[in-house]
């Protein structure tokens, strides 16, 4: 799974690498080496401009991560919707229509995983001592997480309130990589750049076209290092989170 990522890229940047034609500076966010369920993260994605005609732009958005559904009577959902599963988003009601139109890419720096140690049954959840990893290109590269995005009014707010509509997204989940197993099952599905523009495109539309989309990355592209037990707090927050420590029980990654 995906529940704290490190987003610390400017804008520019990502406007550069994601050759994005459209943003607003006016929604450009803080650096964040501790992004945690409905935080708001940067989403690139191809869509129409209000009042520019029917052709899609891509975009530099800022959205809400936690995916509502359409339909969803209230935001409650949202921290338990921050993953999505590649293996069967086509089929899911809450995923099966963004998956049609609404994707896009969350850029990150990595995420974070915990590992710990196996216990025997009936121990305390808060008895067992989880070691933190940061998991990132070992190229230094974008990494560019799958994600959906969806749109959710708020009806406890006037509609002409900019406030009565969030627009959400969530992280798209693969099976780990052998090395990264020992830490967890799961990791982002994250797309190389050939896949990028297909990945985007509104017109693609047949879920079997897309799903061919979701083949996971060759492995040995990412490297895990341990880090502090202080990001387990979301109040920390800064470029030390990322520092490599000595792990209390080092696990055989590779």
């Amino acid at each position: 799974m995906c529940g704290r990522f490190a987003s610390s890229r400017k804008p520019d940047d990502l406007v550069q690498l994601f050759d994005v034609a459209r943003w607003d500076p006016a929604e450009a966010l803080a650096q964040d080496w501790n992004v945690g369920p409905t935080k708001t993260v940067y989403a690139v994605l191809d869509r129409p401009v209000r009042g520019e005609g029917p052709a899609p732009l891509r975009q530099l958005r800022t959205l809400r991560w936690g995916l509502v559904p359409s339909w969803a009577k209230s935001a409650e959902t949202a921290v338990k919707m921050i993953n999505a599963r590649a293996e069967t988003v086509h089929d899911k009601p809450s995923y099966r229509q963004p998956f049609a139109a609404r994707r896009c890419l969350i850029p990150a720096d990595g995420y974070y995983e915990w590992a710990g140690p196996e216990s025997e049954s009936g121990t305390p959840k808060s008895r067992i001592q989880k070691q933190p990893y940061f998991i990132t290109p070992a190229d230094g590269s974008v990494m560019a997480m799958a994600g959906l995005y969806e749109f959710w009014r708020d009806r406890t707010v006037p509609v002409q309130d900019p406030a009565a509509w969030w627009c959400t997204c969530t992280v798209l989940t693969t099976a780990a990589e052998p090395a990264l197993a020992a830490i967890h099952e799961r990791m982002p599905l994250v797309l190389p750049p050939d896949r990028w523009d297909a990945w985007l495109d509104p017109s693609l539309t047949d879920p079997d076209e897309a799903r061919v989309l979701l083949a996971p990355p060759p492995p040995g592209l990412v490297e895990a290092r341990p880090v502090s037990s202080a990001v387990g707090s979301i109040r920390n927050n800064g470029p030390e989170l990322l520092l490599p420590v000595e792990p209390e029980a080092p696990l055989q990654l590779f």
